[in-house]
């Protein structure tokens, strides 16, 4: 069809057009949504996903859109798919439309959520857009830090009942239950620091009442990240383990080439040249952390004689556990290149020999 010229009957349009102006030819394809009434909100929308593998929305809006409507039945269907919005911590923005910032990891989670509503018989939708009118980032902004405000409220009252009522199977649930709260906090709302700190008090004081501290030592950080090299083995992640298990519940890791690597603040370096926390003498970094924090249950002391003889590459305590210790090892980073998978497969192996070693005495 030739332009300004009569339209084959035959021959349908491939896509509705949208003239926004001779000024805006020139500009990528964007629908603004006209408003309806005083409360609506204009978004600029870009292009949805596609059935299967999500695209990539990291160059178009800023806000990741979920519309979706869910049929009649199953009733249960309206609960599950509420319990999934809570809990990836998207945001209501009006009626069947919720909103996430636009990053990877949200972009995944409207993905596997789009595909539990249409499997389930419902329609879903996943767009990035841009605000225009009705609604702002800041407004958006302000209602993600409320809600993440309240819930580390709401953790602290919860740690410190804890402190005193709770046992060993309550803390492992706090610091899961931290973990899914930071991982939703997307504007870094206050109160985080407030729950990391308790949390970490309460994990120290249950160490020094229940485990037999016999020096205070150190005060345990909360929430810190510590530093160590990439390529992590024994002696890191055996370290990495004790420091989250009994120093630092809200500990957080970064991996590093630079074995000269410079802080910067606020982080603490292990098993690092010229780290905070790193060989002393005859001791491996994890009997270090030991000595300096504090920690003298017999079933830790265990475990850093076996950590120290595969570090060290030598048998002075002479432990029959030490060579099949060695071999878990070498099978988890032969099976594990990313460094955070190898920590998370090593904290159950280390779980594992702490409760055996308590056990036994």
């Amino acid at each position: 069809m030739t332009r300004g010229g009569p339209r084959d009957p035959g021959r349908a349009d491939p896509q509705p057009r949208f003239d926004a102006g001779a000024n805006a030819r020139a500009a990528p394809p964007r629908l603004a949504l006209p408003r309806r009434s005083a409360d609506d909100t204009i978004v600029a929308v870009a292009r949805a996903t596609k059935k299967g593998k999500p695209r990539d929305a990291s160059r178009t809006g800023r806000w990741l859109l979920l519309i979706h409507q869910l049929p009649p039945e199953p009733a249960y269907l309206r609960v599950k798919v509420r319990r999934q919005l809570q809990r990836i911590g998207a945001q209501p923005l009006k009626n069947s439309v919720y909103v996430l910032p636009n990053r990877g990891e949200s972009l995944e989670d409207f993905h596997w959520l789009r595909r539990s509503i249409l499997d389930a018989g419902g329609e879903a939708t996943v767009t990035s857009a841009d605000f225009l009118e009705g609604t702002s980032d800041h407004e958006l902004e302000d209602r993600f830090r409320k809600v993440s405000r309240e819930a580390y409220a709401d953790f602290v009252k919860a740690a410190r009942r804890a402190a005193t009522d709770g046992g060993e199977r309550e803390l492992e649930q706090l610091r899961s239950h931290l973990a899914d709260l930071t991982s939703r906090d997307y504007f870094d709302a206050p109160g985080r620091g407030e729950a990391e700190r308790t949390l970490s008090q309460v994990v120290a004081a249950r160490s020094r009442d229940a485990l037999g501290v016999v020096s205070p030592g150190e005060e345990p950080p909360a929430g810190a990240t510590w530093v160590t090299r990439a390529d992590v083995h024994v002696d890191r992640m055996a370290s990495a383990w004790l420091i989250r298990r009994f120093i630092d519940p809200a500990a957080r890791f970064r991996f590093v080439g630079d074995p000269h690597y410079k802080p910067r603040r606020g982080e603490r370096r292990f098993d690092m040249f010229e780290g905070e926390y790193t060989h002393e003498g005859d001791r491996c970094t994890f009997q270090t952390l030991l000595a300096r924090f504090g920690l003298s249950q017999p079933a830790l002391a265990v475990i850093g004689e076996i950590v120290h003889d595969i570090d060290y590459k030598i048998q002075k305590s002479s432990r029959p556990e030490t060579s099949s210790v060695q071999f878990l090892i070498r099978g988890i980073c032969l099976a594990r290149e990313r460094d955070e998978d190898r920590l998370d497969a090593a904290r159950e192996l280390f779980d594992g020999l702490y409760a055996t070693f308590e056990r036994d005495g």
